[in-house]
């Protein structure tokens, strides 16, 4: 089964974890939660696919996505890593355009969608909703540009240390906090690097007081220093 023919109704639990449904009138969020489904996805599953019509707009409720684009070459470029509390493609639903990208999930995942009609009677009806919107598309342009800036980088040690500060961004990505649920694995598809050269990278961030690696995540202890490399450390 694809993971459209998975959808199912929001649990409680899972409605709480969708930030911008606490914007909303409550004549507002009634109809929006009427509209929403989810979707238990498998690692490995698409979400979006390039080429292809939106008819959702999507947030993660559990677990962790990445959105990268294909090369003519055949090379993938990981854009951004979406862990939980993220909502994004809102620029493709706005514009009912094809999908520019790809959105898969890396793990055992749990995705929200709000059908598009409803997204865009959101946009016409809900001022919250819109300034909400707004908001992404804004946080949305500065992340990419970081994300290109990330990918010229040629220290290890320093794309790692931004990769992670992008994922613990608060606006875009609200429900992660201060501890991210992820494996060295997982980040080494996000950052494009050997899970070696990751551990190795976490062990400076780690001794550099940036971070400390916890049993299954990582706790952002100097967001600001992952943020801009102010390291001591002469390696970064």
């Amino acid at each position: 089964m694809s993971l459209h023919q998975r959808r199912r109704q929001p649990r409680a639990e899972e409605l709480s974890g969708i930030p911008w449904l606490a914007v909303l009138q409550p004549a507002e969020r009634e109809r929006a939660v009427s509209a929403l489904l989810v979707g238990d996805a498998q690692a490995g599953d698409y979400v979006c696919r390039t080429g292809k019509s939106p008819t959702y707009w999507f947030g993660v409720v559990e677990g962790l996505l990445k959105m990268n684009i294909d090369s003519m070459d055949g090379a993938s470029m990981t854009l951004v890593g979406l862990p939980p509390g993220g909502w994004f493609g809102e620029g493709t639903v706005v514009k009912r355009e094809p999908y520019r990208y790809n959105v898969q999930a890396i793990r055992k995942s749990v995705v929200a969608g709000l059908h598009i009609d409803m997204f865009h009677w959101l946009l016409d009806h809900s001022i919250g909703f819109n300034r909400f919107v707004m908001s992404q598309l804004n946080e949305r342009l500065g992340q990419f540009i970081s994300a290109r800036e990330i990918d010229r980088l040629s220290n290890p040690d320093l794309r790692v240390a931004r990769s992670l500060a992008a994922l613990f961004h608060p606006l875009l990505y609200p429900n992660v906090g201060e501890v991210l649920r992820i494996t060295q694995q997982e980040l080494a598809y996000l950052v494009g690097l050997s899970r070696q050269r990751v551990n190795e990278a976490l062990s400076v961030l780690q001794r550099e007081r940036a971070i400390l690696v916890e049993y299954g995540g990582l706790r952002v202890l100097d967001l600001d220093a992952l943020r801009h490399g102010a390291f001591s450390s002469k390696r970064l």
